[in-house]
């Protein structure tokens, strides 16, 4: 028996249009999933593969995490869901989440959101004893001067992921989590497209590479199978050894 094969299951990962989220959907994909990802643009063609974005084979459907009502409203494109990836993000550069109105709006996204998707699934989850996988930050573990929210809202994720799986283990639901290092996509730019940034970072990470939204998908294909059925609440750190 392969404990990784998931055909004939459904998967959905929220923030799947791009970077970490569409690595680990185009996995559940490859694994024989049939996988829907949200994004915020209106239409899959919307989407280049040079921002990271490669929806061959996924269904596409958009999804403004950042209101609650949009969230409430949305209809998902499937009759079932057996694994349910969040892997929704913002960070604002700049000093901008020092201001209230930036604060509030990665909050909002990064972890205002996860709560709202977790609720809004939880009957189809707890009707196929399905899981629950979100997606934080090695942020979540130290400081990040420039980025209060950023770093509150991870925070917050590490501590939701280990509640609601303690709360929803009695549904056979099963919540947990990754928390990526430095993975190479569109929002960690701001580090990897400045040589002497990346030069600093790649020190720092004993295995001297970035991550890659692969690199998290694994961890996420392990979570969602039986080879984790005893596993609940936790948050595994990917990041190539960073926060050692």
């Amino acid at each position: 028996m392969n404990e990784l094969d998931f055909s004939g299951k459904q998967v959905l990962v929220v923030g799947g249009s791009s970077g970490i989220g569409n690595g680990i959907a185009q996995a559940f994909r490859a694994k024989g999933a049939r996988v829907a990802v949200c994004g915020t643009r209106a239409r899959a063609t919307d989407y280049s593969p040079d921002d990271g974005s490669h929806l061959d084979g996924l269904d596409y459907a958009q999804l403004d995490v950042s209101s609650a009502q949009a969230i409430e409203q949305f209809k998902p494109p499937f009759e079932k869901l057996d694994v349910l990836v969040l892997a929704q993000g913002a960070v604002i550069y700049r000093r901008g989440e020092f201001e209230m109105d930036g604060f509030r709006k990665v909050l909002e996204v990064n972890l205002m959101s996860l709560m709202a998707c977790a609720t809004k699934f939880h009957a189809m989850l707890s009707s196929s004893k399905g899981s629950l996988i979100i997606v934080s930050s090695t942020a979540a573990y130290h400081s990040t001067m420039g980025n209060p929210a950023y770093n509150a809202s991870k925070t917050g994720a590490v501590g939701l992921t280990r509640t609601l799986g303690e709360a929803w283990a009695e549904n056979g639901i099963r919540v947990n989590g990754i928390a990526p290092g430095l993975v190479d996509t569109k929002m960690t730019k701001a580090t990897t497209a400045n040589p002497k940034r990346l030069e600093g970072a790649l020190e720092r990470i004993p295995l001297k590479r970035l991550g890659t939204p692969a690199d998290m998908a694994g961890a996420a294909l392990f979570l969602a199978s039986p080879l984790a059925s005893y596993v609940i609440g936790q948050t595994i750190i990917v990041d190539g050894g960073l926060i050692l």
